[in-house]
């Protein structure tokens, strides 16, 4: 038989020749044994012998050795002992290899099953680790190479959301994960979940990745959105950007953007007109706060100006928009200016009207007044 690996071990002597032992070959320690003795009295595996077999198949898995390699072995031993064993006891040892093998093959999947939930475990505390900058950011980018990342170059993040959680092995996230892969290769990117999210970390100099992740994540989803993080450098980099991401599917929600696809780069904004909330939690009380005195409340009214700014202040669109006729729109203009003493139409007035009615949005007013 080849040697597993072109790795040959101690040798054996077989009459007068030698012959090599392969690395499968290391595992069958008293199995010939084994077999002679139960054949011989025809008899069943007795407990040890098989908790014996179960050890040695934990102890191949553990080497890494190939399960057909070692069923080869143990098939080619089991021929050999055909032979010696005499005409009325070769019934019996196809019986007995069963149970051998059998027990053999339980030991090794045994420990590639606690294998994976290691490799399980050890991914999710990187990952965990990776997104929240909970560890030493040197052994951080040691860790990563064995995950596929190189923390040393500029990555950004885009996380998607759903209209049910994502979940690791979920036929969605799974069905993502393998048309990026299919496309791309791993190419340093890393498909994970998280809190019901699906995240993808991509080099920043392949943002070609992450737009086709965020058209399949899209596309498999109904009422799904995406948010994808800016390019930054180093481990911290990842932590920033994933940051980014979750705070734009946070402003999406709270502006009401219905994109299905956000880049943290277009939203800039909004993060600095919300940086001082009390400056604009006052900006937001004395400019709109007037309109809490129409029939109705504010809202309806809030609702008016954002439709009228969205539609880049042409009144047709902005009645489109709000199913509402342009006379209805128009009064409700005119009502807001009395209010107000603010004429939207101002070009002069119209960018402290629309930042407040932004930071109304951002602050939940008046709902969270």
């Amino acid at each position: 038989m080849a040697p597993l690996g072109g790795v040959k071990n101690t040798s054996r002597l077989t009459g007068e020749r030698t012959v090599e032992r392969t690395a499968a070959e290391e595992y069958l320690a008293g199995y010939r044994k084994i077999l002679l003795d139960a054949c011989a009295t025809g008899r069943r595996l007795t407990r040890d012998e098989i908790e014996e077999r179960r050890a040695e198949g934990v102890q191949a898995a553990e080497a890494g050795l190939a399960l057909r390699e070692l069923f080869r072995a143990h098939l080619a031993e089991a021929r050999t002992v055909q032979g010696a064993l005499p005409a009325r006891s070769r019934d019996q040892l196809l019986t007995v290899v069963e149970q051998a093998v059998d027990a053999f093959a339980e030991g090794y999947e045994r420990a590639q099953r606690l294998a994976v939930r290691q490799e399980e475990a050890a991914r999710r505390e990187f990952i965990d680790d990776l997104l929240y900058g909970g560890s030493d950011l040197g052994r951080l980018a040691e860790r990563a190479e064995r995950f596929g990342l190189r923390l040393s170059q500029a990555h950004a993040v885009a996380v998607a959301i759903g209209p049910e959680p994502y979940g690791d092995g979920y036929p969605v996230a799974r069905g993502i994960e393998t048309a990026v892969l299919a496309r791309f290769g791993d190419q340093s990117t890393l498909l994970t979940t998280k809190d019901g999210r699906l995240i993808c970390v991509a080099p920043g100099d392949k943002p070609n990745v992450l737009a086709f992740f965020a058209k399949q994540a899209y596309a498999a989803t109904d009422g799904g959105r995406v948010a994808v993080g800016r390019s930054h450098p180093g481990p911290g980099g990842v932590v920033h950007s994933y940051q980014e991401a979750l705070n734009a599917l946070d402003l999406a929600d709270r502006m009401a953007l219905d994109d299905p696809v956000l880049h943290a780069a277009d939203l800039l904004v909004y993060p600095v007109l919300a940086r001082d909330r009390q400056a604009m939690a006052d900006l937001v009380e004395s400019t709109l706060g007037p309109l809490q005195q129409a029939r109705g409340g504010a809202q309806p009214l809030i609702d008016t100006l954002t439709a009228y700014f969205d539609s880049g202040c042409v009144a047709v669109e902005a009645a489109r928009r709000l199913s509402l006729s342009v006379r209805a729109l128009t009064y409700r203009l005119e009502r807001i200016q009395t209010l107000t003493h603010i004429d939207p139409g101002e070009p002069s007035h119209r960018y402290t009207l629309q930042t407040a009615v932004i930071g109304a949005r951002l602050l939940g007013w008046p709902t969270k007044e």
